[in-house]
């Protein structure tokens, strides 16, 4: 079931697939207009994990796919405290290899529905404080359900989430094409909230799973999704800033759920920092994901389409590579 949202060198694994959008950063855009992409992103798909047969399997031979973005729950990769699970990230990657794709991994640890899909142990185990906060859900869109996320926050939370991530590099650094940790937006339900929460605490997780991330995983590209941070607007708090600093100095990628062109809430907030960084970070991987082909075009008040999309992901963003949802329209035609 897909998970609902309001949601180093690049090296050999993505050398063949990634050649045709080097110099990212080469093509010219004024704030807020994208400049037509002489040559497109690479195309991957995004599904969850449980949807890869389904989704996944019929569409990954068309020509015009490099691969696919899985999103696995942290809980489905740690079943019990210490023994971790990654059958199905073994089955998923034995299969792309064998048609010769590409295979990025999401590790995800916030929900944006509920349950959230985090190991027992650490919403049971008092040494973790509950180990999840309560969300609200709110997006251009409309109000959505209650979710959750992991308290990074806590030090103990945060330190079972650098084991994952060092198991998952031990086992597949060098073999997966990416791996990349979700959107940086949540909204903790502070009234409800027991694991103590705060924005600056947040912040300061984010960037030490982002440090580590880099730190264990030397052969894939490790990517953290940026788009907002909680109690800023604007950069008003310069985490956005100190972000994408903190990004190019440790070699991490980063990237984010949704293109939306021109939004006016993306571009007081993540875009302009994409836009200012391209060239200068190890990777830029973007996502269109199922809700933004809800949005309309501010400009035109119509759907976007396929080539907005990916003439701004490219030619603004700088994006390397975009994970369509496998819902998107164009996917439903033949690959030319």
């Amino acid at each position: 079931m897909m998970f609902k949202r309001a949601s180093a060198v690049i090296g050999l694994i993505l050398a063949t697939t990634l050649t045709e959008v080097t110099g990212a950063g080469a093509a010219t855009a004024a704030q807020g207009t994208a400049a037509p992409a002489s040559s497109g992103p690479v195309n991957f798909l995004y599904a969850s994990i449980g949807d890869f047969d389904s989704d996944v399997k019929p569409l990954l031979d068309r020509a015009d796919i490099a691969g696919v973005q899985l999103v696995v729950p942290w809980k489905a990769l740690e079943r019990q405290e210490e023994q971790y699970d990654f059958s199905a990230i073994d089955s998923a990657l034995e299969y792309t290899r064998a048609r010769g794709k590409k295979l990025f991994v999401q590790v995800q640890d916030r929900f944006f529905t509920l349950p959230a899909r985090l190991p027992e142990y650490l919403l049971k185990d008092p040494r973790y404080s509950g180990g999840a906060a309560p969300t609200t859900n709110e997006s251009g869109l409309g109000p959505g359900e209650p979710g959750a996320v992991a308290a990074q926050w806590n030090p103990a939370v945060r330190n079972r989430f650098h084991h994952l991530l060092k198991a998952l590099a031990e086992r597949f650094d060098g073999r997966l094409a990416g791996v990349n940790l979700p959107e940086t937006a949540t909204a903790v339900d502070v009234d409800k909230d027991r694991t103590g929460y705060s924005d600056d605490a947040y912040f300061r997780a984010e960037l030490d799973n982002m440090a580590y991330g880099a730190r264990v995983f030397t052969k894939t590209p490790f990517v953290q999704y940026v788009n907002f941070w909680p109690g800023e607007w604007n950069n008003d708090h310069d985490y956005m800033g100190r972000a994408f600093a903190f990004a190019e100095k440790h070699g991490v990628g980063l990237g984010g759920p949704d293109i939306l062109p021109n939004r006016p809430a993306q571009m007081q907030n993540s875009y302009p920092f994409f836009h200012r960084y391209r060239g200068r970070l190890p990777l830029v991987a973007m996502a269109v994901q199922e809700p933004d082909f809800e949005y309309t075009d501010p400009d035109t008040g119509k759907p976007y389409t396929r080539k907005e999309f990916t003439d701004f992901g490219k030619g603004f963003l700088g994006a390397d590579c975009i994970f369509w949802a496998t819902s998107s329209p164009w996917l439903k035609r033949s690959a030319k």
